[in-house]
C-alpha cells in the first residue's frame, strides 16, 4: 500500500504541476485563479501523501469540497458546465481519502473511508446523469397543440425535395401515430451499390407506386414502393473531385398528355454539372430533352475547372421550368465560375431566362464571346417557388473569396447572404432581403425556404417565408414583398481586427421578433472540456484567441467565429405543421477558429495543414493578399471547446414566436460512450399528421420518432450506420400502408459509410 501511495503521489504531482503550469499561464492572461491554486494545493497534497502523512488526503478532499461552491458561481446548475469541474476533483478526492485512511497506523479512523464513499458516489452518480438528457425545453401552458389531420384533397405524392415546392416536409397521413410509432418495423431495404466516395444525403422521391432513389456519385433507381425492388436503374456515371452528393431530384408530369414516353420525367442535376432527364416509368433518356436527354450546365460559364461548379442539391421544378444554380467551391481564387441562376425548358433542354445579379441586362445567354459574370454570390442549395404568386425565392451565398471582401463583382454586397425572389416567368427580380451586411464569414443562406401561411390575429392569413441561417437566426417574411413579419434590428456590429483594406458594416441584421437557436455568446466560463484538464486548455486558448461576439472580424490573428461557418443552421432547412403553425428544425452549435495569411506566407504558415480543397479549411484566395485558413475549435482530446450541447432539435411556435419545445439530438455513441450531450447535426426533420417528428442527421446510428406537441422521444431504431439526409413518407396507393424512409450512406464526417435505402412501416 506504502508503494501504491508514492506512485499516488507521483501521478498526483503531475497533475498538480500540469494545472499549475497551465493555471498561471491562464491566470497571467486575466483568467480564473481556480487551476493555479488547485494546482498548489495537489502538489502540497501529493508532497503530505507520498510522507504518508493522512493530512494530504484531506488537503485533496477539501479541494474537492471547495470546487463546488466556484463551480455553481461560474455556470449555475448546468450540467455538463458542471460535468468537468466537478467530476476529476471528487474523483481524485476520493483516492486521496482512500490512500490517507490505508496508510493511518491501527485502529484506523472511519471518517476517510467514508469521505472517499462520498465522493465516489458524487462521482458515480454525476457520470451516471451523463446518460440523461439535459437541458431540455418542454411546452408551458401558453404554447397550444392540436393533432393535425390530413388535410381534403391535395397530391398525397412526395413530388419535391421538400415533398411540395413549399419546402414543408409534411406528410399528411395519420397512419402512424403517436400511439403506434414505438411498434415500426423494417418494411424493406434497398442497397444502391454506390459506396463512395461522398456522402449519401438523398431524400428519395415517391410518385404513386415508385420510389426514385439517388446516391452520392448519381446512380438512379426506381423502387417498388411496398417491396423495395428495382425497376429500373439509371447510372449517369458521374464523377467530381470531391462533395460527391446527391440530395434530391425533380419530377415533373405532363398533365395533358395522354401517353408516351417521358411524359413523367425526372431531372437530375449530377456532380459533374450535368442535367439528365430520365422518363420516370422506364429509366431511359429523354430524347429531345438538350442533346439526346443531356443538358450541360457549364454552358455560358466560361473556364469550369474540375471541381469549381457543380449541383449538390435538388433542382426546382416550377411549371414546365427547371430552375438550377451550383455549387461553386469556396476561397480558391477570384473569378471562380459564375452564380447565375439559369431556368431551361423541362421538356426541351433550352434556356428560358438568365439572372446574372451582376449584370442585368443579361436575360438569357451572355453576349456573344462573353460569359456570365464570374464570381458572384451563388445559390448552392434548393430554391422554393409560390405557384400563386408566381415568385421563386433563392437563398444565395456568397461572392468568393468568402473571406475578403475587397474587389468583389458589381452588386455582389447587395446580394450576399439575400434571399430574392424572382418572377418565375422572366426571371427578373421582384424583392430582395439582405441577412448580413458585407459577409465576409461565409454565412451563406443554406437552406430551402419554407412557405406557410400563418395567422395574422385578424381572421385572415399573411403568406410568410421562413428563412434558416447559420447564425442560428430565424427570418419571417411576407413572401408577397419580402418585409419583416417578425421585427428585424440592425445591431452595431465589431469594428476592429480586420485587415485594413477590408470595409466592415457598421451593424447587422437581428431577426428580434423570432427566438436565436444556439447562437450564445461565448465566454471563458463557457469554454468546456470534457475533463477538467483539457477544459483548462479552452480556458487558456479562448484568452490566446481574438473574440468580440458575434461578427468578430476575420484578421491576421487567430479569432473565434461564431457561430460557425458550418452554422447554426444548415442545409437541412425546417419541416412544418402548417395546422399548429409549427416548424421543427436542427441546428449545430461547434464555433471556429480562423485567419488569414499574407499572400508571402501563407505556403509555410499551411504547409502542415490538412486541406480538401473545398475552402472548408486551409485555403489560397488566389488574386487576393491573403490565404485563409478555418477550422473547429476543439481541445486536444477533438471535443469542441465550448459547452454542450452542439445541436439540438427544435419546435418554434409561430403563433407566439417562442420555441415550444428543445432537447439535444442524440449522443455521442461512436465515442463508446452514449452521453447525451447533444452532438452536430445534418440533413432536417419531417413531420406527420400522426403528430410526429422523424429525424436521423445525428452522429449515432439511429432514426428518432418524437412527440410534435412534446417533443418526447416516442421512438428510435438503430441504423446499420449513421445517416446524413431526411427522411421522407408516403401511403401505397397499392396496399395503404404508409411507410417512413431514410437513406442511410454515413454520418456526416463520420469514416463508417454504406449504401442502404431503409422503408419502415407498421407490422402487417
Amino acid at each position: 500500500m506504502r508503494m501504491f501511495s508514492k506512485l499516488a503521489a507521483v501521478v498526483l504531482g503531475v497533475i498538480a504541476i500540469g494545472l499549475i503550469g497551465g493555471g498561471g499561464y491562464l491566470a497571467a492572461l486575466g483568467g480564473s485563479l481556480y487551476y493555479l491554486l488547485t494546482g498548489l494545493a495537489y502538489l502540497l497534497g501529493a508532497a503530505l501523501i507520498w510522507r504518508g502523512n493522512p493530512r494530504g488526503g484531506w488537503l485533496i478532499a477539501l479541494v474537492g469540497v471547495l470546487t463546488v461552491p466556484w463551480a455553481l458561481w461560474e455556470v449555475g446548475l448546468d450540467f455538463w458546465g458542471l460535468f468537468p469541474r466537478l467530476l476529476a476533483p471528487f474523483l481524485i478526492a476520493a483516492v486521496a481519502l482512500l490512500l490517507s485512511w490505508a496508510n493511518q497506523p491501527r485502529p484506523r479512523s472511519p471518517w476517510a473511508p467514508a469521505g472517499a464513499l462520498l465522493f465516489a458516489a458524487l462521482f458515480a452518480g454525476g457520470f451516471d446523469l451523463a446518460f440523461v438528457p439535459h437541458g431540455v425545453v418542454r411546452p408551458d401552458a401558453s404554447v397550444t397543440y392540436a393533432t393535425s389531420s390530413q388535410p381534403a384533397g391535395g397530391d398525397p405524392n412526395w413530388l419535391a425535395y421538400g415533398r411540395t415546392n413549399a419546402g414543408d416536409r409534411f406528410g399528411p397521413f395519420d397512419q402512424i401515430n403517436r400511439t403506434n410509432v414505438g411498434k415500426l418495423e423494417t418494411a424493406w431495404t434497398y442497397r444502391t451499390g454506390d459506396s463512395g466516395p461522398g456522402i449519401d444525403q438523398n431524400t428519395p422521391l415517391q410518385i404513386d407506386d415508385l420510389v426514385y432513389s439517388c446516391s452520392r456519385n448519381g446512380r438512379i433507381a426506381a423502387l417498388d414502393a411496398d417491396s423495395g425492388t428495382v425497376r429500373w436503374a439509371y447510372d449517369s456515371k458521374a464523377k467530381s473531385p470531391f462533395w460527391q452528393r446527391c440530395r434530391g431530384l425533380g419530377y415533373h408530369k405532363d398533365t395533358a398528355a395522354t401517353g408516351g414516353a417521358c411524359t413523367q420525367r425526372l431531372i437530375y442535376t449530377s456532380i459533374d454539372a450535368r442535367m439528365i432527364a430520365l422518363d420516370a416509368r422506364t429509366g431511359q433518356l429523354c430524347d429531345g430533352f438538350g442533346e439526346h436527354g443531356t443538358v450541360a450546365l457549364s454552358q455560358g460559364m466560361g473556364e469550369v475547372k474540375p471541381g469549381f461548379y457543380f449541383q449538390t442539391s435538388a433542382p426546382l421544378i416550377a411549371r414546365n421550368l427547371v430552375i438550377v444554380g451550383g455549387w461553386v467551391v469556396d476561397n480558391q481564387m477570384r473569378g471562380e465560375p459564375s452564380g447565375v441562376i439559369r431556368a431551361f425548358d423541362v421538356h426541351s433542354g433550352a434556356l428560358v431566362w438568365a439572372w446574372d445579379l451582376a449584370n442585368p441586362a443579361i436575360t438569357r445567354d451572355p453576349p456573344p464571346g462573353g460569359t456570365y459574370t464570374r464570381g458572384t454570390p451563388n445559390m448552392w442549395t434548393t430554391a422554393s417557388f409560390d405557384d400563386a404568386l408566381g415568385l421563386v425565392y433563392l437563398p444565395l451565398g456568397n461572392a468568393t473569396p468568402d473571406y475578403f471582401g475587397v474587389g468583389r463583382p458589381p452588386n455582389s454586397d447587395d446580394y450576399n447572404a439575400s434571399l430574392v425572389a424572382l418572377d418565375v416567368a422572366t426571371g427578373r427580380e421582384r424583392w430582395r432581403f439582405r441577412t448580413v451586411n458585407h459577409d465576409i464569414w461565409d454565412y451563406d443562406l443554406p437552406s430551402q425556404p419554407a412557405l406557410i401561411d400563418i395567422p395574422d390575429g385578424k381572421g385572415g392569413v399573411t403568406k410568410a417565408v421562413l428563412q434558416t441561417t447559420k447564425r442560428g437566426q430565424l427570418f419571417l417574411l411576407d413572401r408577397t414583398n419580402g418585409q419583416p413579419v417578425a421585427d428585424v434590428a440592425e445591431k452595431p456590429a465589431p469594428q476592429t481586427g480586420a485587415v485594413p483594406e477590408e470595409t466592415l458594416a457598421k451593424t447587422q441584421p437581428y431577426s428580434v421578433g423570432m427566438p436565436t437557436i444556439g447562437a450564445e455568446r461565448l465566454t471563458e466560463q463557457t469554454s468546456w472540456g470534457i475533463t477538467m484538464f483539457d477544459q483548462l486548455y479552452c480556458r487558456i486558448d479562448f484568452r490566446r484567441l481574438r473574440y468580440d461576439g458575434d461578427f468578430t472580424p476575420i484578421g491576421l490573428t487567430p479569432a473565434i467565429q461564431q457561430p460557425g461557418n458550418t452554422g447554426g443552421f444548415n442545409w437541412g432547412s425546417v419541416s412544418i405543421d402548417a395546422a399548429n403553425s409549427r416548424v421543427f428544425m436542427n441546428d449545430i452549435r461547434i464555433p471556429s477558429v480562423f485567419y488569414l495569411v499574407k499572400r508571402e506566407n501563407y505556403a509555410e504558415a499551411t504547409r502542415h495543414l490538412k486541406s480538401d480543397g473545398t475552402g472548408h479549411g486551409p485555403s489560397p484566395q488566389a488574386g487576393t493578399p491573403y490565404g485563409m485558413v478555418t477550422g473547429v475549435w476543439l481541445s486536444p482530446l477533438g471535443i469542441p471547446c465550448n459547452q454542450p450541447p452542439f445541436g439540438t432539435i427544435t419546435a418554434v411556435d409561430l403563433k407566439t414566436r417562442k420555441v415550444a419545445w428543445q432537447t439535444p439530438a442524440g449522443t455521442a455513441a461512436p465515442t463508446g460512450l452514449a452521453l447525451t450531450m447533444g452532438m452536430p447535426t445534418y440533413a432536417g426533420t419531417m413531420t406527420t399528421a400522426g403528430g410526429l417528428v422523424f429525424f436521423a442527421g445525428y452522429q449515432d446510428f439511429y432514426l428518432r420518432a418524437y412527440d410534435a406537441e412534446t417533443g418526447k422521444e416516442l421512438w428510435k431504431h438503430e441504423l446499420p450506420i449513421g445517416a446524413s439526409a431526411t427522411p421522407m413518407t408516403y401511403v401505397s396507393p397499392a396496399t395503404g400502408r404508409q411507410y417512413v424512409v431514410i437513406s442511410v450512406g454515413g454520418a456526416a464526417y463520420s469514416r463508417h459509410i454504406g449504401d442502404y435505402v431503409i422503408a419502415f412501416a407498421l407490422p402487417k
